[in-house]
């Protein structure tokens, strides 16, 4: 999977600033200076891993003499007992890359575990459970990245990657006709081209879109499971579908057979248990 490096760096480089600041004085002044040695990424959970390549790019950033012998991808499952991947080299650069490693592995796979289980509850459906916005700050790259690892798909990556008109822009746009003319108007206007998605609330609200017309996908919030599937009926294709609060793992599946092609999950990114994973020294 390529990585984005313009997001990496910077992170990378920011992350270690708030940790080491001017030196990691615990390892300076306990172990010499050019002591070599050799670490492993123990797995102390079972999930699906995530951020392998990440921790690649950290220890690289750290330290370009590191050696990293990696014996689990991303995506791969996990269980308690497992390395992931070896590091060896010098042991100050091996313990100044230890947290970040750790906090960035245990986030990802903890996200590409509940990604992966939601996936395979929808196994047989044609329906793909999609991540949203609701993300931490500064780490949305990541985090979405880990929802890809886990066989989810990402949804809109910002504001500016395309038009969703939700409930708030609908009121006080003046209504649906007003939302969806302007949001076209402005497209044409800026010589912009992304989708357009509109939220509704209620089966009144979609026949207006429906009679409207021009948007890529209609996102059906907060309906219940038998108006649900009449709204479906009443898109009878002609739209994407997608479906949107209050789904979680125990009700997707009902969601799923209501025959909408996605559904949206705030809690693949904001409400994860990490994967428990130390980094542990090997003994000669």
């Amino acid at each position: 999977m390529n990585l984005d490096k313009d997001f990496l760096g910077p992170f990378i480089q920011n992350a270690l600033a708030e940790d080491v600041g001017d030196g990691d004085h615990t390892s300076l002044s306990t172990i010499p200076q050019g002591q070599q040695g050799k670490a492993k990424l123990l797995i102390k959970d079972s999930g699906i891993i995530a951020g392998v390549d990440v921790a690649l790019e950290i220890f690289k950033a750290i330290d370009p003499n590191l050696k990293l012998e990696v014996i689990i991808n991303d995506g791969e499952p996990v269980k308690h007992g497992d390395i992931a991947f070896f590091v060896s080299g010098s042991v100050h650069s091996i313990l100044k890359a230890e947290r970040l490693v750790l906090n960035t592995m245990q986030r990802m796979s903890g996200i590409a575990t509940k990604t992966n289980s939601i996936v395979k509850v929808l196994e047989g459906t044609n329906t793909q459970v999609l991540d949203t916005r609701k993300t931490t700050p500064g780490l949305r790259y990541l985090e979405k990245l880990s929802v890809k690892i886990g066989g989810g798909v990402n949804h809109r990556f910002g504001l500016y990657d395309m038009i969703l008109i939700k409930d708030n822009h609908v009121d006080y746009a003046g209504g649906i006709t007003n939302a969806i003319h302007s949001a076209h108007n402005y497209l044409k206007v800026n010589k912009i081209q992304i989708p357009i998605e509109i939220e509704v609330r209620n089966l009144q609200e979609l026949m207006q879109v429906i009679e409207i017309g021009s948007v890529d996908r209609i996102l059906l919030d907060n309906f219940d499971f038998s108006t649900l599937i009449k709204a479906v009926q009443l898109i009878n294709g002609a739209f994407i579908t997608e479906a949107s609060g209050g789904i979680t793992e125990n009700n997707v599946l009902e969601y799923a057979k209501c025959g909408v092609d996605y559904v949206s999950m705030g809690a693949l990114t904001h409400s994860v248990k990490s994967l428990d994973m130390s980094l542990k020294a090997v003994n000669p």
